[in-house]
């Protein structure tokens, strides 16, 4: 009977060993984009997006293509040189995000059950403004500032500068309602 329980906790030891090496660690360098409607400043999606290679800065460099008739925007995580947001700008027309592809709806995010508000110790930074418009990004902030992963992300790297930029799809004569808030925050 010993012999039996002895082979079956070898068994289990056995399966329970060989399983714990297979999974791989979930990556520590994450960037988290936020999308805010620039007309009724209300949250309306985001994404998390994950690197494989530490950094232990975060600067973002554009490329901006100025739309005669078509132009772009690109966002690069330049420690990493990968793109973390690209998207066509239309004269006359209407652009698109293109990357990410997708985001996730405003209902994948969690709240925080409190009241309080929170703002980045480091304030905001522009990384793409070709008017030189000044904006006040408290106002968009509000939308998100209350969610967990703003929290989370706020509380790991908390002298981190929010990164923010209007992305206009639609120039020329375009529709405002067209354009979105971009919130670039990194952990």
């Amino acid at each position: 009977m010993n012999k039996i329980y002895i082979s079956a906790l070898a068994v289990l030891s056995f399966l329970i060993g060989s399983c714990s090496g297979g999974l791989a660690p979930e990556p520590e360098n994450k960037v988290l984009l936020l999308q805010v409607d620039y007309l009724t400043n209300s949250f309306e999606a985001g994404k998390e997006l994950a690197f494989e290679n530490p950094a232990t800065t975060f600067s973002v460099q554009t490329e901006y293509t100025e739309p005669g008739d078509f132009g772009s925007i690109r966002l690069i995580y330049e420690e990493l040189n990968e793109t973390i947001f690209f998207g066509t700008i239309h004269w006359m027309g209407l652009g698109e995000r293109l990357y990410p592809e997708t985001l996730l709806p405003k209902d994948s995010f969690d709240h925080v059950l409190t009241n309080d508000y929170i703002t980045p110790v480091n304030g905001f930074e522009d990384v793409f403004n070709p008017s030189g418009t000044t904006y006040d990004y408290t106002v968009p902030w509000t939308a998100i500032q209350g969610l967990v992963l703003v929290r989370s992300y706020l509380e790991s790297n908390p002298e981190s500068q929010v990164r923010v930029f209007l992305y206009t799809p639609s120039v020329g004569v375009g529709d405002p309602a067209d354009w979105d808030w971009i919130f670039i925050i990194k952990n």
